[in-house]
């Protein structure tokens, strides 16, 4: 696929509660549509409740795409990502359908919209030092090790959010230079792809909040536990790897680790997919040309489906 030809792809991005999969399933059923998932944890196989995955019946309605692409003892980069997006969105063309990219990783969106920096590669001894300091100290004080040697990319990151510090500060290690100072100077060594962002944003933060606190004692009842128990019972998964990091597996790998109570790991899980929506939410924000749905609106399928009609012809 040739980015500069083809015609813009659809994103439909939004913070997690907001509805995304009702939207892109009203959408599917109005076009041929087969719909690319922008998820850095629906990749996973058996991490089906706690990513609030689409069933197999959704799945046998609508095509869905990079689903259940990786064991959970692997990882999946963004270059990953844009890669196999773009070949899932020139395969969907070439049948005559529309690709429809939607989810709330906004690392990926970012990396399918903006190219990728020329940044050096991963490194297993750097990696395996860093990861072996964060071990003595805890990641927060990776973070403020982070913060004095690039205090822009610190600023954007949470203290807890180990993926990203820790890469920060492995291309500071090999590189003696700033990531902030790399990705102004770098080399793009793709070509940025042309995009319509629909973004799916409450009104009303509260709401949204609520939804998520129900949604995760849903996912409970569905037995989400479970789920993480069986995880935890392989025996070859950590809580360093990015699977287990995602919102809720994390929390409740310590309650089955014995580290905290289960209420406790609820409380927690639910403040961490609060501050997930938060993140995501201001990074939606500072896009100029998104287009803005009320998320909480009772008619936001159709008011989506009513911006990107003359974008479906």
């Amino acid at each position: 696929m040739t980015p500069q030809t083809c015609a813009p792809l659809i994103c439909l991005a939004g913070p997690t509660a907001a509805g995304k999969s009702a939207v892109a399933a009203a959408i599917a059923a109005r076009w041929p549509v087969e719909i690319i998932n922008v998820d850095s944890a629906t990749i996973y196989r058996t991490m089906d409740i706690g990513t609030a995955k689409p069933t197999r019946e959704e799945r046998a309605r609508f095509a869905h795409h990079l689903i259940d692409i990786r064991d959970p003892s692997e990882t999946y980069s963004a270059a990953a990502f844009r890669r196999d997006a773009l070949d899932c969105a020139a395969a969907i063309r070439a049948r005559g359908r529309l690709p429809l990219l939607a989810g709330g990783t906004m690392l990926y969106f970012k990396a399918l919209r903006d190219g990728l920096n020329d940044l050096p590669q991963a490194d297993p001894d750097v990696r395996r030092e860093i990861e072996a300091g964060a071990q003595a100290r805890g990641w927060p004080a990776m973070h403020g090790q982070l913060a004095r040697i690039d205090p822009i990319t610190a600023a954007r990151l949470a203290p807890n959010d180990s993926q990203r510090i820790g890469r920060a500060l492995e291309i500071w290690m090999l590189t003696g230079l700033p990531m902030s100072d790399l990705i102004q100077s770098a080399v793009r060594t793709d070509t940025p792809v042309p995009t319509v962002t629909i973004s799916l944003e409450p009104a009303e933060r509260s709401v949204l909040h609520a939804r998520i606190a129900a949604r995760f004692d849903q996912m409970l009842e569905q037995g989400l536990v479970d789920e993480v128990r069986a995880l935890y019972a392989r025996g070859d998964l950590t809580p360093a790897l990015p699977s287990i990091r995602c919102v809720g597996y994390r929390q409740l790998w310590r309650y089955i680790a014995g580290e905290q109570s289960l209420p406790q790991a609820r409380e927690q899980a639910i403040a961490a997919t609060r501050q997930l929506a938060k993140r995501q939410l201001t990074w939606l924000r500072a896009l100029p040309d998104r287009i803005s749905v009320d998320a909480l609106a009772t008619n936001a399928a159709s008011l989506v489906i009513d911006r990107i009609a003359p974008l479906m012809q």
